[in-house]
C-alpha cells in the first residue's frame, strides 16, 4: 500500500508539471522579470500621462516581475519644480513592485550640479544604490560626472562600482544606469560618447567583475553594444521626442542570460488582431 502511494505522488508531480507547462508557467527557479522604464521626462509633453500608462500595463503583465527600474532622464530639466515632481510620483505609486531609480543627463544637470544633485536625492533617494533579487545584484549608479567629466562631493563612480563588484563576490550582476558610453548615432551621423580615456578605464572595471547585463536608456531607442563578452542593451523611451514610439521592455532572466520583450504602450490600446 505505501509503494502504491509513493508511486502515485509521483504521477501527480508530473501531472502538476506538464498542467504549469502547459499554462506557460516556468519552474525554472533560475529564471526571473523585471521590467525597464526608461526617458520619461517629466513637464515635457505628455511624459506623466504616459507614465501612468505605463504603470497600467505593467500592472496588468501576465507574469510576476520582481522591479521596475528607470534608467534615468526622469525629469526634463526641472527637478526644482516640485509639482512636477509630485504629479511624476504619484503617476508611479499605483506600482505594485518596488521602483528602482538612475539619474539621467536632465536629472542632475552638469550646468547645476551640486543644487540638482541635491533636489535629486530628496525627490528619488540616492544616486547609486543596490538591491538583491533571486541571488542576482542589481547595481543602480550615476554615470553622467564621467561621460560630461565633472565631479558631485562625495561621489566617485569607478570607485564606488569596484566596491561594489568586490562586494557582490561573485554572483551575478546587472549594472544599470542612463548614457551608454559608445558614440550617439542620429541625424545620420556620429555624436561622440564618453572620452576614449574614460570609457577604457571604466569598461576595464567591467569587465573584471561578474557583469552579465549593462541596461542604459538615453538614446530614446533600441540598440545593443558589447564590452567585451557583457551585452549593452539600451532600451526605448516613454516619452515620443524625435517620434519615437513609447515603450517599456520586460527583461527574462534565466541562468545567467538576459532577454527581453518590448511593449509599446499605444499598441496596448488598440483591440488585438484576429
Amino acid at each position: 500500500m505505501g509503494g502504491f502511494r509513493k508511486r502515485w505522488a509521483g504521477w501527480v508531480w508530473i501531472l502538476l508539471i506538464l498542467v504549469l507547462g502547459g499554462a506557460g508557467v516556468s519552474a525554472d527557479t533560475d529564471s526571473f522579470y523585471f521590467v525597464q522604464i526608461s526617458d520619461t521626462h517629466w513637464g515635457a509633453r505628455d511624459g506623466v500621462a504616459l507614465t501612468r500608462r505605463a504603470v497600467a500595463v505593467i500592472n496588468a503583465l501576465p507574469v510576476p516581475i520582481e522591479c521596475v527600474v528607470h534608467t534615468g532622464d526622469i525629469m526634463a530639466d526641472n527637478i526644482e519644480k516640485g509639482k512636477v515632481v509630485q504629479d511624476g510620483l504619484a503617476a508611479l505609486a499605483p506600482l505594485k513592485v518596488p521602483i528602482h531609480f538612475v539619474p539621467g543627463n536632465h536629472d542632475i544637470l552638469a550646468s547645476n550640479p551640486r543644487k540638482t544633485y541635491e533636489a535629486y536625492q530628496a525627490a528619488f533617494g540616492p544616486v547609486a544604490s543596490t538591491a538583491e533579487y533571486r541571488g542576482v545584484v542589481f547595481i543602480f549608479m550615476f554615470t553622467e560626472p564621467l561621460r560630461s567629466d565633472y565631479r558631485l562631493p562625495g561621489y566617485d563612480p569607478m570607485s564606488w562600482l569596484t566596491a561594489q563588484l568586490k562586494a557582490a563576490a561573485g554572483r551575478p550582476v546587472l549594472l544599470f544606469y542612463h548614457a551608454p558610453q559608445v558614440a550617439d548615432f542620429h541625424h545620420n551621423q556620429f555624436y561622440p560618447g564618453w572620452s576614449d580615456r574614460t570609457r577604457l578605464k571604466w569598461e576595464k572595471i567591467l569587465t573584471g567583475g561578474s557583469v552579465k547585463a549593462i541596461i542604459t536608456g538615453h538614446f530614446h531607442r533600441d540598440e545593443l553594444h558589447w564590452v567585451g563578452d557583457i551585452p549593452m542593451y539600451v532600451g526605448e523611451p516613454i516619452t515620443r521626442f524625435w517620434d519615437r514610439q513609447p515603450a517599456l521592455r520586460l527583461y527574462e532572466y534565466r541562468k545567467g542570460h538576459l532577454g527581453y520583450r518590448t511593449i509599446y504602450l499605444e499598441d496596448e490600446r488598440k483591440p488585438p488582431e484576429e
